[in-house]
């Protein structure tokens, strides 16, 4: 290991907070919150400093530890990051520390709920910084399965009950309902979970079962055949995650169900894991399984934007809006995956950022919403703006980065994947992109038109609402200022994620 183990702190410090609060916090709720608080610091400062220690210039994977584990089978503790892990560490990490102060209000078995949210963040951190195969795939388990609690447990029943033809067979399937939610999730992302380690031990096999190392591994030219099929096992595998198209629908639920802190994570963070091993697993070890494919990724991300976008207009419940966004804006950083140009991979890493922080925010926008107002039920609010203008304010400028506003992240992260449509193979995936962005701007407008800005609700429960306040501003102020900042000031993430996507495309004969 080197000197300082600082992958190792940023990804061992929320395990350590959890500890603390089950074994000392179960019986001081201020106790668990400063203790949460205090692990998500931590690996905040130290994102921080990770990003300015790391030498730009020099990019590859920097910080590397080491340590065996099972040497007969060849895995190892290894970590280290390159560009693109460096950002998502960073994100994740901001992302915790928001959705700290997001949930300081859990009343219910708050232990509990702080302990499985920050464990399930040692899996997210763990995943962005391994290069063992089989430690990412272990890490990759631990922050999935405490979604399963988290809804089951603390989320919540859709207010917007099912209708249409088949609304009877939803109701007795329990579709809407938190239960329901969290086993969908559950077993669509263990099913994910399948292709994806089918894939890792084949490659393991032909490489001579000697290493589960990504830097050897990556050195192996496997046969074509191999890496066509192995690369679509990651691809449904990891897509799941990244909710592609027909394998989304549990993500829309779970979006909904979630606590506020869960969906930021959940969104913000845990489907950027699946894109993210789509990129370094599917790209970086079968490159021609993924040229082969590409044409097929592209397609599905197509879909993924306009029928996203779609039925994000087709919600009445504001949870779901942002719920199906989500769909909708994961197609983009899937669509730059798939044009194999470099602006279009930079523009799907930074869209992970972007988006991350863009749904975060709006997560914990409508949790303040729905906690003031008992409500997610979008044409029974109206004139919220006049009653809690900080929010209002705030969603707005969320929903201009959803929609790609100049001056915002989204703006970047939509721009780059367009180039990189039109400069790839199959430039008409440019037009259902730009169509995407269009219904965005639709879907945004009106949800910001009628609850903030339209008329007046005369309902007694929407009178005299509060703006947020005290420790509810954290989450806002921050994700917001980083929206703005990532925008004007684009470099910032863009110059490291660059580092590492060009030397990708350079190993495939695509980039000079």
């Amino acid at each position: 290991m080197t000197h300082f183990p600082v992958l190792s702190i940023i990804t061992w410090a929320p395990f350590v907070s959890a500890l603390i609060i089950m074994a000392f916090a179960r019986h001081s709720p201020k106790l668990v919150r400063y203790t949460a608080v205090a692990g998500s610091t931590l690996s905040l400062v130290l994102s921080v400093w990770l990003y300015f220690a790391y030498d730009h210039a020099a990019s590859g994977f920097q910080f590397q530890e080491h340590l065996p584990l099972v040497p007969s089978l060849g895995i190892s503790y290894d970590l280290a990051v390159d560009g693109m892990g460096l950002v998502l560490t960073l994100l994740t990490a901001i992302i915790l520390f928001a959705g700290s102060f997001a949930s300081w209000t859990v009343k219910t078995r708050g232990q509990e709920f702080y302990a499985l949210l920050l464990l399930l963040v040692t899996g997210v951190f763990g995943v962005f910084v391994s290069l063992d195969l089989f430690v990412f795939f272990l890490f990759y388990e631990i922050a999935v399965l405490p979604m399963y609690l988290l809804i089951g447990i603390w989320g919540s029943t859709g207010e917007v009950k099912p209708q249409g033809i088949f609304g009877w067979a939803f109701k007795r399937t329990g579709v809407g309902t938190k239960e329901y939610a969290a086993m969908k999730l559950t077993l669509y992302l263990l099913l994910g979970s399948a292709f994806i380690l089918v894939g890792m031990l084949a490659l393991y096999t032909a490489a001579g079962s000697t290493t589960f190392s990504f830097l050897e591994l990556s050195k192996v030219h496997f046969d074509p055949k191999l890496q066509s099929w192995v690369f679509l096992a990651f691809y449904i595998g990891f897509g799941v995650l990244a909710g592609i198209w027909p394998l989304h629908t549990w993500s829309p639920d779970g979006h909904a169900s979630a606590p506020t802190a869960v969906s930021m994570l959940h969104a913000g963070v845990l489907m950027k894991l699946g894109a993210y091993g789509v990129v370094r697993l599917g790209l970086g070890l079968t490159p021609e399984g993924a040229m082969q494919w590409a044409w097929l990724v592209g397609a599905i991300a197509c879909i993924n934007i306009v029928y996203g976008a779609l039925s994000a207009m087709a919600q009445k419940d504001l949870k779901y809006v942002i719920a199906y966004s989500s769909v909708s804006h994961m197609g983009i950083a899937m669509l730059g995956i798939a044009t194999m140009t470099e602006q279009g991979l930079n523009g799907a890493v930074f869209q992970m950022v972007a988006h991350g922080i863009m749904t975060g925010l709006f997560f914990a926008l409508v949790g303040l919403v729905y906690e003031k107002a008992h409500s997610r039920e979008i044409f029974k609010m109206g004139g919220f703006a006049t009653m809690m203008p900080g929010i209002a304010t705030a969603f707005v400028i969320g929903g201009f980065s959803s929609l790609g506003l100049p001056a915002t992240a989204g703006f970047v992260a939509e721009f780059l994947a367009f180039v990189g449509a039109w400069q790839s193979a199959h430039s008409w995936w440019l037009y259902p992109a730009v169509i995407g962005a269009f219904l965005t701007s639709i879907y945004v407008l009106r949800v910001v038109a009628q609850i903030f800005f339209g008329k007046k609700s005369e309902d007694s429960h929407f009178q005299n609402l509060p703006d947020a306040q005290g420790t509810e501003w954290v989450a806002i102020v921050m994700l917001l200022g980083l929206l703005v900042l990532f925008g004007v000031v684009p470099h910032l993430i863009l110059g490291p994620i660059d580092s590492s996507t060009a030397p990708i495309l350079m190993k495939m004969g695509l980039l000079r």
